[in-house]
């Protein structure tokens, strides 16, 4: 059971989840970090540290955030692909999230 970032994440870019990885599964791609489903080891040490409460358990995904299962994937194809998932869920969807201060 990976992880999976999702919405509240776009544009916030806070590395706290990426720092505490310890095993380096999370990367940071064009509007927001995402989780490597093949490298996560499922230990829930970034949830805590998300300013934003966007990490949950893959079986935990709110429904209406399923699209996030595909682009956290889609780290495996490579961060034109993420960025490109993010953009058009983002537009589709009016996401409008702030960046936190000092981010």
């Amino acid at each position: 059971m990976p992880y999976i970032i999702s919405e509240a994440c776009i544009d916030i870019m806070d590395n706290s989840c990426i720092q505490v990885c310890p095993v380096d599964c999370i990367s940071a791609h064009g509007r927001m970090r995402v989780i490597d489903p093949e490298s996560c080891i499922d230990c829930g040490a970034c949830v805590p540290e998300c300013p934003v409460e966007a990490i949950y358990p893959d079986d935990e995904l709110p429904d209406a955030l399923s699209e996030f299962v595909q682009i956290n994937a889609a780290v495996l194809e490579g961060t034109e692909q993420v960025d490109a998932l993010v953009d058009a869920y983002a537009s589709a969807h009016n996401v409008s999230n702030t960046p936190a201060e000092g981010k």
